[in-house]
């Protein structure tokens, strides 16, 4: 379950979300999720960033496994925004990859 955040404008979210999709600890998913939020979390829908907060909290593997559906995805993880992902991971364009450059997250002062 993923935490609570009452105060955090949609901005903030995103911005958030782009960091969090680089730094996982896994970089087969820091390359899928980071490609994905540069490319699509800007045109994210308000439920579907919350969606994708939600998949964020999820295990490295499952949401690697999930997304080049090596995996079942299950009922509560399948939305429009694992859609999405899905068909950003399978690149049927076969364009090669790389880790967009990190912008440092908006500071709190």
């Amino acid at each position: 379950m993923r935490p609570s955040r009452p105060h955090e404008t949609v901005a903030g979210a995103r911005a958030r979300l782009r960091w969090s999709s680089r730094k996982r600890g896994c970089l087969e998913s820091d390359l899928i999720l980071s490609t994905f939020a540069d490319r699509h979390l800007a045109s994210l829908s308000d439920a579907e960033v919350a969606q994708y907060d939600a998949l964020l909290e999820e295990n490295d593997w499952d949401i690697y496994y999930w997304a080049t559906q090596a995996k079942p995805v299950p009922a509560d993880m399948q939305n429009s925004v694992m859609t999405k992902l899905q068909a950003h991971a399978r690149n049927e364009a076969r364009s090669i990859l790389r880790m967009p450059d990190l912008k440092a997250p908006p500071s709190s002062s």
